[in-house]
């Protein structure tokens, strides 16, 4: 194959409307403006400031000030504290879904984080998402085992 060889496919390519070259042009006359009109006229549209009343779209975007803009890929995780799983008896494997259980997640589709706050007595099987390191600490030195779920 020779670059003289490509061609766009069948279809892709389409000769753009002439537009006000006649009435047998089909487009002629007033060429699909109407008659009259704020969009009859030359340089129509364009402005992003004027709307027709509508909030200008500059004002509608998020910017980043210091209130107002979410990040749309952040990950909102659920926070557990130490103190909250107290409740737990020894041997107790902690995740996700024992969690949901217990109505210690405010939102069951979002990863779970432990938290440093409190102590813990009992030796438990973690597995979360995410986990701080002074928790990490405290659960293993109550002769725990902590796991992190991918």
């Amino acid at each position: 194959m020779k670059l003289n060889d490509l061609r766009p496919n069948d279809g892709a390519k389409q000769d753009r409307k002439r537009v006000g070259r006649g009435i047998s042009a089909g487009q002629g006359k007033t060429s699909g403006r109407g008659t009259k009109g704020q969009g009859a006229r030359r340089g129509e549209g364009g402005n992003l400031y004027r709307q027709g009343g509508n909030l200008p779209f500059y004002r509608r975007l998020p910017f980043i000030r210091g209130e107002g803009f979410t990040p749309p890929n952040q990950i909102n995780y659920t926070e557990i504290n130490l103190d909250q799983l107290a409740r737990f008896e020894k041997g107790a494997e902690i995740n996700p879904e024992v969690l949901a259980q217990a109505n210690l997640l405010h939102s069951a589709g979002e990863p779970v984080v432990i938290l440093g706050r409190g102590e813990v007595s009992v030796a438990l099987k973690v597995r979360v998402h995410r986990i701080s390191k002074t928790a990490r600490e405290k659960i293993e030195k109550a002769g725990g085992s902590v796991e992190l779920i991918a």
